[in-house]
């Protein structure tokens, strides 16, 4: 839902600074920690703008006619509307444009790849000049929200917990998973007078946010905020409840449950199934994030975590992988590497994380593979086997593959190694009728997310497969937007 650009404070805003002069001014650089003592702490290492920042930076915005940023969005937020609200200074304003898409606005804007998505549909890109900074102003919206205007009037629709003018259905609706696209999905369905419950297999509520992203990105307090949000609208919470075993699908109906959305994502790694990977010192991105986010550094007993005068190396080139091997830096490795098997253009990972990584000490080793790992006389890992790749042809992703350098093998010593080279659907108990692809994702009309079976809808990594978290609250937006329009339709042909 996009606001009107032709009102008049929008057009006086347009009128009040010439376009030459609004894309004159510089992109603002948003502080952030010192690398020498970020390493040394959980803190998160960009600080936010502040408000003179937020609205210089909220001034570039051009208010295009057609904006290319919306459409590079996966909710659709309305970024020009909330933009100029910032840019007039009235905060509150820009927040209640973002609460229409979206209910985690403080995360999107720090962990959504925005310059490959919103920004990457600037204006400012066709004038070989860098984007306005949408996911830093989006941050600052929300993040002024919380800790400024705490004590402002709440918008009607999070007083009311629905739209204005929706009526209040007594539907019960399920939600399974509390990721960002089940999170998505119970807000936009709270917000249309549906009564929803989500259900939480493991005892945090917040799925990946919480269990696979470190607090040096993305704060805990952010995510329960962001929550809390939600449960002031109506939305119960039941954690440590694993559907299908906690909770049976005829208990479930028996409670009024109508209808269930799945987002349980796709945590459940791969692994690269060469020798060795059962050596100890070996492990999944996914076990080491979560031990550690989780429980901090006594996972492994007194001080077990300490990589004090160890060398460690993460396969892999997402988000997940710089995400693990920056942990180990704040754990005290004496050596933390990137160890990927394409070149450094080809990695997946956002580029201000790669940029961290790289401030932090990591070292990458490009156009390198694990063939074998090896243990020492204990039975410990002492190194990896690496093969020297080089880029040929394009697969089936584009990008060009790696192949072997023949005879070019080396040895790198390290005692920890992590492995995050893709993950799988987490397999849910599910009820009979519900169609799986051969990776075990659920298979859905990818219009209306619905499954092939009656009142079954599902989206995020459980569909899609591994991505990103913008990506997942769109699935979530789209499959309440096509489960509400049935139910309504429904609805509306009962004869009272």
């Amino acid at each position: 839902m996009r606001t009107d650009r032709n009102e008049p404070w929008r057009e006086e805003l347009r009128k009040a600074i010439p376009a030459k002069e609004r894309t004159a001014i510089p992109r603002v650089v948003m502080p952030e920690l010192e690398p020498k003592y970020r390493i040394k702490t959980q803190m998160e290492v960009n600080e936010g703008l502040s408000l003179s920042q937020a609205v210089l930076e909220a001034t570039r915005c051009l208010d295009c006619p057609d904006p290319g940023c919306i459409k590079g969005c996966p909710v659709h937020n309305d970024i020009p509307g909330f933009i100029k609200n910032i840019e007039r200074r009235d905060f509150s304003g820009a927040m209640e444009v973002l609460n229409r898409t979206t209910v985690l606005p403080a995360v999107c804007g720090r962990v959504c790849p925005q310059e490959k998505q919103c920004e990457a549909g600037c204006t400012y890109l066709k004038m070989k000049k860098k984007p306005v900074s949408i996911g830093a102003l989006e941050r600052f919206a929300a993040d002024f929200e919380r800790e400024v205007s705490a004590n402002m009037p709440k918008a009607k629709e999070d007083t009311e917990g629905r739209e204005k003018g929706k009526p209040f259905f007594p539907i019960k609706i399920a939600v399974i998973g509390s990721g960002p696209s089940g999170l998505t999905f119970a807000g936009d369905m709270a917000r249309r007078g549906y009564q929803v419950t989500v259900f939480e297999a493991l005892s945090r509520l917040g799925g990946v946010l919480k269990y696979g992203i470190p607090e040096f990105c993305l704060p805990d307090a952010i995510v329960d905020h962001e929550i809390s949000k939600l449960e002031k609208m109506g939305i119960e919470f039941r954690n440590d409840c694993c559907i299908g075993k906690t909770l049976s699908y005829d208990e479930l109906q028996a409670q009024g449950f109508q209808a269930i959305y799945y987002a349980t994502g796709a945590g459940r790694p791969r692994f690269m199934g060469i020798p060795g990977e059962n050596i100890n010192g070996v492990m999944t991105a996914n076990e080491y994030l979560m031990r550690l986010n989780c429980f901090g550094p006594y996972i492994f007993g007194v001080n077990g975590a300490s990589l004090k005068e160890k060398s460690v190396a993460v396969i892999g080139g997402g988000n997940t992988a710089i995400d693990a091997v920056r942990y180990a830096v704040r754990m005290g490795a004496e050596r933390a590497m990137i160890i990927y098997r394409r070149d450094r253009l080809e990695m997946p990972a956002r580029l201000e994380e790669i940029r961290h990584a790289e401030e932090e000490g990591v070292e990458f080793l490009m156009l390198h593979n694990p063939i074998e790992f090896l243990a020492d006389e204990k039975g410990y890992l002492r190194a990896i086997k690496l093969q020297k790749m080089e880029l040929g042809e394009p697969d089936a992703s584009g990008r060009r593959k790696p192949v072997p350098v023949e005879g070019d093998i080396r040895e790198v010593e390290v005692q920890l190694a992590i492995e995050s080279v893709g993950y799988l659907p987490n397999p849910p108990l599910l009820p009979p009728g519900v169609e799986l692809s051969q990776w075990g994702e659920i298979l859905v009309d990818l219009e209306s997310m619905k499954s092939s079976a009656p009142s079954i809808y599902a989206g995020g990594d459980i569909v899609r497969g591994p991505s990103t978290v913008i990506n997942a609250m769109g699935d979530g937006r789209k499959a309440a937007a096509s489960m509400a329009a049935a139910f309504e339709s429904a609805m509306s042909n009962i004869k009272l």
